[in-house]
Parts: structure tokens; sequence; C-alpha cells
């Protein structure tokens, strides 16, 4: 049996990796990756592997007058850049700007981990059997200052998350590497200081931030990611030997969920995510988020009625909602237990949204667009 993922919008799904501003150099608005190893072989033979070397210890990015022709010569693949706007960029960004995260890879090739898939069906999973009495139960566990490791693992058994065994997903067959593309992303966020009136802004690092009219002072990410469109392909089992009662039992389960049931999970999660999503858009005004939101709510409905088909956010830049598994952001339980986790406490404010940012991608024109959104189709 095999499953097929169709990016929606700009998608990257990693291993950690990233390219370093010596590991490859912009020529003809593209990223070409340099192939080092050759390289050394090459300036072994002649007087200039030191000045070469030199340059690699303390340079924040290669000086293209002295060493160009390697971009042209000696590169392993080129990344195009998606618009002319982030190659400009490119060129005035901070060094540490200049990181380019790249999807995950093996010796034949980019692919699209089974993991990312299934952790996103559980956490739908999870998201489709908690609730506001789930939560009560949580916060009230809270005791003391210090927050327990897994503050939500016993309500994760309660509902059983591990159901989500019955699916066995392999990873992706490799896709060739014309399917990707060097995006440009900027954070946006809100001015909450009058909570009646927030306005949007957009992240600076190391400098707080910058109104709307100053979007261009605003720090950029440069990310290797799939274009939308692109497919991946791999295979799936169903485990039905879990369907025994020797096995049921023993794990704590009440029944065995069918596929249906956990495209069926996957679906109101998006639902909610996407509900976030836009009431976000609508208070900052980007339209052409909203635009993008729309578009995502219309293919949703589509996968609604598609037997075995679900709408799935995972990988790279795609946030705080999809990776809770309860997303009433004004129920007071949930409040206070996101109060208690000090990376986010203090963004818990009354009559504010939360959360207040958003890894905006921009495109061509003015097509801003939320990262990670896929469809997935199992085909039995």
């Amino acid at each position: 049996m095999k499953y097929r993922v169709t990016a929606l919008t700009p998608l990257l799904v990693g291993d950690g990796r990233e390219l370093s501003p010596i590991d490859y150099m912009v020529w003809k608005d593209q990223v070409n990756v340099l192939d080092q190893n050759r390289i050394f072989k090459l300036l072994a033979r002649g007087p200039r592997l030191e000045g070469y070397l030199t340059q690699l210890r303390k340079a924040t990015k290669l000086d293209f007058a002295s060493w160009g022709g390697f971009a042209q010569s000696f590169s392993q693949r080129r990344i195009p850049f998606e618009t002319p706007e982030a190659a400009a960029l490119w060129n005035t960004a901070p060094p540490d700007a200049l990181f380019i995260p790249t999807f995950s890879a093996n010796h034949r090739g980019a692919y699209l981990p089974a993991s990312a898939l299934k952790g996103a069906l559980r956490t739908g999973l999870v998201f489709s059997r908690w609730n506001a009495g789930t939560i009560e139960r949580i916060a009230n566990s809270l005791e003391g200052d210090r927050v327990p490791r897994r503050i939500a693992e016993a309500a994760e058994n309660q509902v059983q998350a591990s159901q989500t065994r019955v699916l066995g997903l392999a990873d992706s067959e490799p896709v060739p590497n014309t399917a990707f593309r060097v995006f440009l992303s900027r954070t946006s966020s809100l001015d909450t200081r009058q909570p009646d009136k927030p306005q949007l802004v957009w992240k600076v690092i190391g400098r707080g931030s910058v109104p709307n009219p100053r979007i261009g002072e605003a720090s950029a990410t440069f990310t290797e990611m799939a274009v939308p469109g692109t497919e991946f392909e791999g295979t799936f089992i169903e485990r039905h030997f879990l369907e025994s009662e020797e096995l049921t039992r023993p794990l704590g389960w009440r029944s065995v969920p069918s596929l249906e049931m956990l495209c069926k999970a996957a679906n109101l999660y998006a639902t909610a995510q996407l509900e976030l999503h836009h009431t976000y858009a609508r208070t900052t005004g980007l339209v052409g988020l909203n635009q993008s939101v729309e578009k995502l709510r219309g293919v949703l409905e589509t996968a609604k009625s598609t037997p075995l088909t679900c709408l799935l956010c995972l990988g790279w830049g795609s946030g705080f909602t999809s990776k809770v598994g309860f997303l009433g952001m004004g129920d007071e339980s949930y409040r206070r237990v996101l109060k208690a986790v000090p990376s986010i406490g203090k963004a818990i404010r009354e009559n504010v949204v939360f959360p207040k940012t958003r890894r905006v991608m921009f495109g061509r024109g003015n097509d801003l667009s939320l990262p990670g959104w896929v469809v997935m189709q199992l085909q039995q």
C-alpha cells in the first residue's frame, strides 16, 4: 500500500543540518553548494590552498572576487532562490542570517521522513480526544514552582495516543533536486501594548521589532524548502495483528482505530489550526496571508469528502499550533498550564491573541503563506 503527500505551501522537514556561508556561494541568483573535497584536491596541487584555508577560518562568507570560479565549476548542486527579492536581500543580510537549513536527505537524495507524518497524525489523534476536563486535570496537577518534565504524559496515555501504531509508515522515495528552492521568510508579531488595538510588527533579531511600513528592516531567514505541488510517495502497512485481544488488553486499548478515524482526527485538528490562523490574519490585516488560509480551508473541505485523505501541518516553521494537543486558547485552565512554562508564560495575557507570532513565507508578488501544510492520501 502506498501514500502520497503533496506540499500545499513551502515545506521543510530537515534533520538539523545547515549550509554555513562558507559551504556555498551565491552566483546567478542561486545557491551553489560547493564540493569542498574536490576543491581541496585541486588547490593542494598549487600555492593557493593556504589562502583558501585562511579565508575559511576567518571569513563570514567566501569572497566571490577571489573564489567565484568555484561556484561555476565545483558545485555539488544548485538551489535557485524562489524570488529575485530573496537573492537581493541575501547580499545585505547579516552573517548570522546566512545559515540555510536544508531538507532531510541521504545518499539517494532528499526525502520526507515518516516520523514527521506519524508525529502529526499522533497529535491530531490526541487533539480529537482531549477536552476542557482533561486540561483542567493537568492544570490541577501542577504543584510548586517546578513544572514536571512530562506534564501531559498521563493524559496522553489516558486517551490511548499510542494507537497510531496501527499505521506503519516508511520514509518517502527521494525527490529530484529541482523540487527545491531557497525561500525567504520573516516572523510577524503583534504589538499588544494597547490590547484593544494590536498592531502588526515584524521581528528584528537583537532589536525587538519594527512596524509594518518598515518591513524591509525586519530580519530575513533563508531556507531550502520543497515548492508547493511537490509530491512525496512512500509505502505504509496497516498492522492488523494489533486487533488481537491478546495485544490490546496489555496495551490498555479499548478499541483499535481505523485509518478513516486517524484521517478524520487529523482533519479536525487542521480545522482548529486554520481557524486560529484565520483569526490571526484578520487581526494583523495581512490580506495575502488570509487568502492563503482560505485556500487551505478549501483543500480541507475537499479532503474531508475524499476517503483516507487528510490535511497536516508539519516541519520547520509550523509553530506552536501544530505541536500541541489542545487549541482552546481562551480556556482558563489551559492558560494556567501555559503560564507555568517559563519560555511562553510571559506571552499569556487577557484579551490578547496567542500565539502572537507566525513564520510567514514570502513568495512571488504579494504571495504570503504559512509553511508546512500538506495533504496526505493513503492508497489501499
